[in-house]
């Protein structure tokens, strides 16, 4: 019960730093591209450690590789069956998903919840692996990449006109899927240990989905691709330290 409180509670924490993010949206209104490239950058290289460093490596550890493999490419599969069926909204790349005829910001929010949820399923099946130490390394990872993502979704969205206040609360409750997404995992972990292997990998293949398929093309608009480099090059370093300090 201890493993299953502290998964809920960390990706809760994760998922709550969007909020901090957004704070900044009380004291500036526009987020330059060269600032948003470079915080979607720094994001994608903390996700890109935690995915290598923290859910694929004790998955192969722990299993076979056919095992990680298979729970890979399912983790891949069930983000691209979301991305299409899922309507929703980039600021930069536009409409993607089914059809629908709701507001650019209910799709903008689905975007981000998409992104979230595999964080949250990574923190949780990483405290089922029983390691506290590289779990916590995970949530504070995941924690830190989302305080700039938190500005990220705060500032466009101010940028568009809406309120300080509620550009506050939306940022904050895209948070919120995450320990959805984390008491999921563990919960599947702990109750089904022999899936640990495969549950890990899926949740590598959630994530790589998002960082590739995502975050690194959100990135490179407006001609800002080397600037999103060297900051994600800084949040791999970020997260491959704290996994290696604390796992």
């Amino acid at each position: 019960m201890n493993i299953i409180l502290f998964g809920f509670l960390a990706s809760l924490g994760a998922g709550l730093c969007t909020a901090v993010g957004a704070i900044p949206v009380f004291f500036i209104n526009k987020l330059e591209k060269q600032w948003y490239s470079s915080m979607l950058g720094f994001a994608a290289g903390v996700m890109l450690a935690a995915t290598s460093f923290s859910l694929l490596v004790p998955a192969l550890e722990a299993g076979t590789v056919l095992e990680v493999v298979i729970g890979f490419v399912l983790g891949v599969v069930f983000l691209e069956v979301a991305d299409k069926l899922i309507p929703h909204q980039h600021f930069f790349k536009g409409k993607e998903g089914g059809s629908s005829k709701l507001r650019k910001i209910a799709l903008f929010i689905m975007a981000i919840t998409i992104h979230n949820f595999p964080e949250g399923l990574s923190v949780g099946v990483g405290f089922g692996l029983g390691d506290v130490g590289k779990a916590l390394a995970l949530a504070i990872g995941i924690g830190i990449q989302n305080i700039p993502e938190g500005a990220a979704v705060a500032l466009p969205l101010r940028g568009e006109g809406y309120s300080k206040g509620y550009c506050f609360w939306m940022a904050a409750l895209t948070g919120l899927v995450e320990p959805i997404g984390g008491l999921l995992g563990v919960l599947l972990v702990v109750s089904l240990a022999q899936i640990l292997p495969g549950a890990l990998a899926f949740a590598a293949g959630c994530m790589l989905y998002v960082i590739s398929g995502e975050i690194i093309p959100e990135s490179h608009e407006g001609g800002n691709g080397k600037l999103a480099t060297i900051w994600l090059i800084a949040g791999f370093i970020i997260m491959m330290s704290l996994d290696n300090l604390l796992g």
